[in-house]
């Protein structure tokens, strides 16, 4: 398919009613309308044909520039797929097995301690009864945690280390997963889920096992092949900057709503390639270039030229993995996610609906999906044969319920 965003079938021609496919633009408008996003672009494509292309508003709100198709987004946690995609390539060429423990490659992971008791000052920990495995990284079941979650005496102890929303200035992939080692885990590998720099250790794995720094990984294996020349771990130093969509906050308003700031301090670490590549949320990318990489999802693994993945292996990453097929509310901890946790399971890099009632929204089984921090999210439906991505520069991503619209506003417009 061509994916620059061009659109060359009519929506009828795939099952898709124009008219109906009309009201995802005007929900989506009418935040932007609201003073509550800047801006948007979302893209809809139904057996490979790219039938619908909505935009509005401002990539930069201060300087009225406004959203562009070929704007670049910050994607954050969208990052995440890629990486596992890296992941199990390697996996397909026998680099490891799922169920090695992580400590054979990073050994400083094979004495980490786990939490038990008491303050992030005074932990009480306990020895591992469960390595931590490659699985445990891709189902975000390692005892990993996020610094931003606010949730946990650990989470302030990574907080504590300048693990927040960003790493300690000039500290590589190598040093921050010794950093991390340091810290106990949450709870015992497997026997929980929770968001956390799982795949950033991933991403460090990647490293190790293919002995390439991990953007030459993604340039040379996924980036190169599928043609996506706009992604990389922030601006190169030959982009044009303007092209990138600004960095912002949702601000309260007296009646209850929120508007949005500018995030001058946060948005300038795009600027450039940092010294961390985050395997867990450091790619700056199109639209564009996004729908190439949510296409070969599609295909089970190929692309026009040829194939990253074979189809199995993608049928087995967008498979649940949680055990006894448990949803991410019963599993999972009460906390930040970027997707809603009733009748969604997660599979090796990816959230998937599992029981569309319990869900809430009209949906299909084995609708596979994630997002990012800054509120954009994609999805691919096997069973309807549809991909959807959605672009804006809002934190945080659970200010406003985007990913239950998508859903939808597009499968309402099925009409096949």
């Amino acid at each position: 398919m061509s994916t620059d965003l061009q659109i060359t079938t009519d929506p009828a021609e795939v099952g898709l009613d124009a008219g109906r496919l009309a009201r995802l633009d005007r929900r989506l408008a009418r935040w932007v309308d609201d003073g509550q996003l800047p801006g948007f672009l979302v893209t809809v494509a139904r057996h490979g044909a790219l039938v619908h292309v909505g935009r509005q508003g401002l990539r930069d709100v201060e300087n009225g520039l406004p959203v562009e198709e070929d704007t670049r987004w910050r994607i954050f946690s969208m990052t995440k797929p890629i990486t596992s995609v890296a992941a199990m390539m390697l996996y397909e060429e026998g680099a490891f097995e799922l169920s090695d423990p992580i400590s054979k490659w990073l050994p400083e992971f094979a004495e980490t301690r786990v939490y038990v008791a008491g303050s992030a000052m005074k932990p009480v920990t306990a020895p591992q009864v469960e390595p931590i495995r490659v699985r445990h990284l891709l189902t975000h079941t390692s005892g990993l945690t996020y610094g931003f979650h606010h949730a946990h005496p650990v989470d302030a102890m990574y907080r504590a280390m300048g693990h927040e929303w960003g790493t300690p200035p000039g500290a590589d992939s190598a040093e921050v997963c010794r950093q991390w080692a340091s810290v106990p885990l949450v709870f015992q590998p497997g026997s929980e889920w929770n968001y956390g720099v799982s795949t950033d250790v991933l991403g460090r794995l990647v490293e190790v096992w293919s002995g390439l720094p991990l953007d030459a990984f993604f340039e040379q294996r996924i980036f190169g092949p599928l043609g996506m020349r706009s992604t990389s771990f922030g601006l190169r130093p030959d982009d044009d900057p303007e092209p990138l969509a600004k960095l912002y906050g949702a601000t309260p308003r007296p009646s209850g709503a929120t508007g949005f700031a500018f995030l001058e301090a946060f948005d300038a670490a795009a600027h450039s390639k940092p010294a961390f590549l985050s395997g867990g949320g450091g790619l700056v990318s199109t639209a564009g270039d996004y729908l190439r990489f949510a296409e070969l999802l599609r295909r089970g693994g190929s692309y026009d030229g040829g194939r990253l993945l074979g189809s199995r292996t993608i049928a087995f990453m967008t498979r649940n993995h949680l055990p006894g097929n448990a949803d991410l509310e019963t599993f999972g901890r009460p906390l930040f996610a970027e997707t809603p946790l009733r009748g969604v399971g997660f599979g090796l890099g990816f959230s998937m609906v599992i029981d569309p009632t319990r869900y809430g929204v009209v949906s299909s089984v084995g609708d596979y999906s994630w997002g990012g921090a800054a509120s954009t999210a994609f999805y691919v439906d096997p069973v309807e044969d549809l991909t959807v991505s959605f672009y804006t520069q809002l934190l945080p991503s659970s200010t406003l319920p985007i990913r239950n619209y998508l859903r939808q506003l597009v499968n309402q417009a099925l009409v096949d």
